[in-house]
């Protein structure tokens, strides 16, 4: 059996697969923000569970909104700003008696996606979350990439390329938490593609209310979106241009914006290095549960 965790900034998800990969168990329970104690004991408390309800002991594989440093062993980059600088691998292994593996959650993401998912088979994936912000994560084989630096898939957080006037205004008015100017993330997005809006309309408004206004030809609504999805595919094609990978799978709320899948992929192209582009771009099968099943599969056969 294997035990995969889904640690987010305010839920925190367990799942139990089988050998074939089926559902043995799934319960989701609020995370204890701002402690680091509890955020362990949740974790295990929920692999606990897990056993006491199959009758079988399994592997543990955690995803989190950071990544393990490769130099001091310890939690780096987390949006989850109370697990930074702690040894969350090493305290859960003592606690659960075995041994721990992490990842990035978008990188758990791709695993999953790439084992039984939207580009299960492929060799090469890039699946990207877009929500309320935005990461992205490699899978090779089936396994994760994390890189020496431990950041690999760390898009977000590059520059925008290829600014027209109207993003060189936004990259000055809007900054990025990480301290630079003009991440992807800040255009992309779901909190981005809001943004856009409001810089457009002069009204705040959620982003699954634009798309509803879109659809029913609001001219202001249609520009966020034309806005949104060729800023994408210049994001897009930049990794293209570096990795150019088998298939680009998008999860996080944005993903569900069906249109993306019929746009985007044209848009890319112009953008790439010769103009030529049919990398696949395809909407997480496992969608939310993508996540937390990619962490079970940190473990492989």
């Amino acid at each position: 059996m294997r035990i995969g965790i889904d640690l987010g900034g305010t839920k925190t998800e367990v799942i139990a697969l089988g050998d074939g990969g089926g559902e043995l168990f799934r319960q989701r329970v609020a995370t204890p923000r701002g402690d680091y104690a509890g955020t362990v004991e949740t974790i295990a408390g929920l692999v606990e569970q897990a056993e006491r309800h199959t009758g079988r002991k399994g592997s543990v594989g955690v995803g989190i909104p950071g990544t393990l440093s490769p130099f001091t062993g310890l939690v780096k980059n987390a949006n989850s700003v109370w697990l930074n600088g702690k040894a969350l691998d090493k305290d859960l292994a003592a606690r659960l008696q075995r041994e721990v593996r992490l990842a990035n959650d978008a990188n758990c993401l791709a695993v999953s996606e790439a084992t039984d998912g939207a580009a299960a088979g492929e060799h090469l994936v890039f699946a990207v979350i877009v929500g309320t912000g935005c990461g992205s994560g490699i899978a090779i084989d089936g396994r994760v990439h994390a890189g020496g630096n431990g950041i690999a898939g760390e898009w977000g957080h590059n520059p925008l390329p290829w600014l027209d006037r109207e993003e060189e205004s936004f990259r000055d008015d809007v900054p990025c938490y990480c301290g630079k100017p003009g991440c992807i993330e800040t255009f992309i997005s779901g909190t981005g593609f809001e943004t856009d809006y409001a810089r457009l309309s002069g009204q705040k408004r959620k982003g699954a209310e634009i798309i509803a206004l879109a659809q029913q030809g609001d001219g202001m609504a249609e520009q966020a979106m034309a806005n949104y999805e060729r800023r994408m595919a210049k994001a897009l094609a930049h990794v293209i241009n570096i990795i150019d990978p088998d298939v680009v799978v998008l999860g996080g709320g944005m993903s569900n914006v069906e249109r993306l899948y019929q746009t985007v992929p044209g848009l890319i192209a112009p953008w790439t290095f010769g103009g030529e582009c049919r990398t696949p771009l395809r909407k997480a099968l496992h969608g939310d549960s993508s996540g937390v099943r990619g962490a079970a599969w940190l473990w492989p056969a």
